[in-house]
């Protein structure tokens, strides 16, 4: 028998997600007599101990007999229990800095880490994620920034909403200007947004036609890999080139800087990625960008005006166009900026559901047997040393 623990979320702020419902819990005692799963007691957690002792699931403080610990956001580190399995999303595979003790004491501690984050299909693509929600959440917070810059149209917290359902009924009756909205991306985030972007009732334009007119209803264009990025020599783009090697790469999102009124990333990056644009662009006239929301959430990233996160009750911040300071939202001379690192924690009930199907899906019956390759390559640290694809953060990790 394999004991499976679900951690209490320790970080601060907590994070109110799980990675397996009461529901789910429930379904996996039922179909399998190789597991059990416990619950540590939470006052946080966006399912209550009540909801998990009923579907079945033992709840109690101490969970330290458990083999597996299941949890979200990165552990604090005199909470790691040495000699044990975790998964969490650590953030540690771009040598983040303030997660560099963490990585240390995994290490130390004679833990095996298995980052959700590196849990990927063969052709790379992601399996488990909260992107799609963080989408959602992230569209609906820049489109409600907007709103309040302008004063066109009002929209409510995402949070106040029970559900996603009830989260769409709110849309009803909404009445939008003729904006202009550039989405970048093509994963689970930019998923999430062109949801909200459906159920508003925005039409998609391809991109030719957005850069050349104004239109006289709400319009939004999707800009993949292809549409934002060019080798430096060729002109052309090769997905597996750009993924490999994207220092080769420049960004040709110049001209729809000149175009949109709302931005809504949701692109990968990292340090060898391209921006869209650079901080000194903002000074120009032509940049006619109000609200951006930066839903992959890079400080200093893809948008390198983006500062740094904000909490959940206070998601926006300005940042003055000529200084790059940061300011009060809604200010005449500037740009307002989205960045939260939670995003689905407005909606923690569903992106909860939807992770925990995809946890059930495609990892669990690896996890509690014999692993597999997929479990092997995001396995970041095995029994306290770095495994080889991980050989790189070895620098990082000793603090060099």
């Amino acid at each position: 028998m394999v004991k499976i623990g679900l951690i209490r979320e320790g970080k601060i702020p907590s994070d109110n997600r799980v990675s397996l419902t009461p529901a789910q819990c429930k379904w996996i005692h039922k179909n399998s007599d190789e597991v059990e799963i416990i619950a540590q007691t939470s006052v946080v957690r966006c399912f209550t101990d009540r909801e998990y002792l009923t579907a079945g699931v033992e709840v109690k403080e101490d969970i330290s007999d458990c083999d597996i610990f299941l949890g979200i956001k990165e552990v604090p580190v005199d909470q790691l229990i040495s000699d044990k399995t975790y998964l969490f999303f650590s953030h540690t595979k771009k040598k983040q800095l303030q997660n560099q003790k963490l990585l240390r004491a995994i290490l130390d501690k004679n833990i095996t880490l298995i980052d959700y984050e590196c849990l990927e299909h063969e052709d790379g693509q992601r399996i488990i994620g909260f992107g799609f929600f963080a989408g959602v959440v992230g569209a609906h917070n820049g489109m409600m920034a907007y709103g309040n810059r302008t004063g066109l149209y009002k929209l409510d917290r995402v949070y106040k909403q029970r559900s996603f359902r009830e989260l769409i009924h709110t849309y009803f009756g909404l009445r939008l200007p003729n904006v202009k909205i550039t989405i970048t991306g093509s994963g689970r985030v930019a998923h999430g947004i062109l949801e909200i972007m459906n159920l508003m009732g925005i039409h998609e334009v391809e991109p030719d036609d957005y850069l050349k007119r104004r239109f006289s209803y709400p319009v939004y264009t999707q800009l993949k890999g292809g549409e934002l990025y060019e080798n430096k020599i060729t002109g052309k783009y090769s997905r597996e080139e750009f993924h490999n090697n994207p220092e080769l790469y420049s960004c040709k999102f110049s001209p729809y800087t000149e175009q949109t009124d709302i931005l809504l990333n949701g692109v990968y990056w990292d340090k060898n990625v391209p921006r869209l644009f650079e901080k000194e662009d903002t000074k120009s006239e032509t940049f006619i960008i109000q609200t951006i929301a930066d839903i992959t959430d890079d400080a200093g990233g893809s948008v390198p005006i983006n500062l740094g996160d904000q909490t959940m009750e206070d998601p926006i911040y300005g940042i003055n166009r000529f200084t790059h300071q940061k300011t009060v939202p809604y200010l005449a001379d500037s740009i307002d900026i989205m960045a939260v690192g939670n995003l689905p924690n407005e909606l923690p009930r569903d992106a909860s559901r939807y992770f925990g199907e995809q946890l059930i899906k495609h990892v669990l019956e690896d996890l509690v047997k014999n692993g597999s390759r997929i479990i092997n390559r995001a396995t970041i640290v095995k029994n306290g040393k770095l495994t080889f694809s991980f050989e790189y953060l070895r620098d990082y990790a000793e603090g060099n």
